[in-house]
């Protein structure tokens, strides 16, 4: 299975902060049987986040993250794209470039964000996958 990760889940990861996230989608992570995606739009998002001084995280954020057992996403110009066609459930850009994302790489989306569920996309957060 493909997994792409919501910007919450990287910064749990980068943080160390593993029981925020729920024991079977820790494990998945793990797994060499799961292709794990991070995106570009995450690593963007954080980046912003930083500095605006509403997130703090060590300024070596991103070696880290590249120091992960993780696979990089692009955003293309076919996610991009995608975006348009999305319902107006909400207006977090980097959310729907996620869930775009995620319905062209055929991924479900790893998220704790319960009104992601809201689109066609898959969605995961532990237990039966939501859809």
């Amino acid at each position: 299975m493909t997994l792409l990760l919501d910007t919450n889940v990287v910064i749990w990861l980068l943080l160390g902060e593993r029981r925020s996230i729920p024991d079977d989608v820790a494990d998945s992570l793990g797994s060499p049987a799961e292709t794990v995606l991070v995106s570009a739009a995450s690593v963007w998002e954080i980046a912003i986040k930083r500095s605006l001084g509403k997130l703090r995280i060590g300024d070596n954020w991103y070696a880290a993250l590249m120091g992960l057992d993780l696979n990089h996403l692009q955003v293309s110009a076919a996610h991009a794209v995608g975006v348009e066609d999305l319902p107006w459930h909400h207006r977090d850009p980097f959310d729907r470039i996620l869930v775009a994302q995620a319905l062209a790489e055929g991924a479900v989306l790893v998220t704790a964000d319960r009104s992601l569920d809201a689109y066609a996309a898959p969605t995961w957060w532990g237990g039966p996958s939501r859809r």
